[in-house]
């Protein structure tokens, strides 16, 4: 009775080993590389957009602060 404990034990084991190996071998593949990147450039152009809002909103407060809109409005002599 004990062996086949000790049996289905290793037995189970290395199914568990197989599985988790084969999984992380996987991930290391062009398929799983690509799904696992699948949503970087979605973020990245979110992130861009927000930044380039922000640095156009900073510009025109340091344009206001320096009077250089006013500048601007005036028709060249």
């Amino acid at each position: 009775m004990r062996r086949l404990f000790y049996v289905a034990l290793g037995a189970t084991a290395g199914v568990l080993l197989v599985r988790r190996v084969t999984e992380a071998a996987n991930k290391w593949t062009p398929e799983g590389i690509a799904r696992q990147a699948g949503g970087v450039g979605d973020r990245v152009s979110v992130w861009w957009a927000e930044v380039q809002h922000h640095a156009a909103e900073r510009e025109a407060e340091l344009r206001d602060a320096l009077g250089l809109n006013a500048a601007d409005a005036e028709p060249d002599r």
